[in-house]
């Protein structure tokens, strides 16, 4: 897939510390709020199915998934009034930062998004500053695939446009193999319904931002100003995802981690 990073991928396997958890669960029950605004009955409602799975995938309790889907329903009063926002910015270096939020407060947002630009060399941008240089697409990851010829069968079956083989992370932090099937938007809901009647096990279906291009980054300082910036921005309560345009070598990025 062009642009796909493994800096993204590293990054979305990444379990998080039990420091945190907290703050992962949080995020998770908010989008799990806005998506019920559509139905909180899972069956009828796609965004509130896949924002559940991700929260299960996660650890979030069943009791923090019901609260947040009553609370999104109307069923436990008004629900908080969050919105979905697109920001966009520079790293250091030039590099293309795209970030969604959920905000119940907009100057809030900005603001704390500005600090932890600046830190890092970086600035936040006006809209559409690096918004053309990424694409949205819709996204099922399988878990344990098998033959690639039958991935490949499924996958055009199925609507999917590409996919990539990858590998995904269990809780206990092991290793298996995994697929990324890449399908447009509007035909995510599809794919995923057509990968399930094959009984593959879909590990997450998501919608998600892909750079058309990729800047190799190989320069230890602003390496890690970089992941200072995306560690800072992933930290945030209001962001829900950070999606940047640069790769690095594995090797750096386990030498930073050091």
């Amino acid at each position: 897939m062009a642009g796909h990073s493994k800096w993204a991928n590293i990054k979305r396997q990444k379990a998080r510390v039990d420091a945190v958890k907290g703050k992962v669960f949080a995020k998770m029950s908010r989008e799990i709020i806005v998506s019920a605004r559509l139905g909180g009955d899972p069956a009828g409602n796609f965004q509130l199915r896949t924002a559940i799975d991700k929260a299960k995938a996660a650890g979030v309790p069943n009791d923090n998934i019901d609260r947040a889907i009553a609370k999104g329903s109307g069923n436990l009063g008004a629900d908080d009034n969050f919105e979905a926002i697109r920001y966009e910015g520079y790293g250091p270096g030039g590099i293309a930062i795209l970030i969604e939020a959920l905000t119940d407060n907009r100057n809030r947002t900005a603001a704390d998004l500005r600090t932890a630009f600046s830190k890092s060399n970086g600035n936040l941008g006006e809209t559409g500053c690096v918004g053309w240089m990424f694409e949205q697409k819709g996204v099922v990851t399988i878990a344990h695939p098998g033959d690639e010829e039958t991935l490949l069968e499924v996958a055009l079956e199925g609507g999917a446009e590409t996919y990539d083989l990858t590998t995904l992370l269990n809780n206990r932090d092991e290793e298996f193999p995994g697929a990324e099937l890449f399908c447009a938007p509007a035909d995510l809901e599809a794919l995923d319904t057509s990968l399930k009647a094959q009984e593959l096990n879909i590990h997450q279906a998501e919608l998600r931002w892909i750079p058309s291009n990729t800047v190799i980054v190989d320069d230890p300082d602003q390496a890690r100003l970089l992941v200072k910036l995306m560690d800072a921005l992933e930290d945030l309560d209001d962001v829900q995802s950070v999606t940047a345009n640069f790769d690095m070598a594995e090797e750096l990025m386990e030498a930073i981690a050091a």
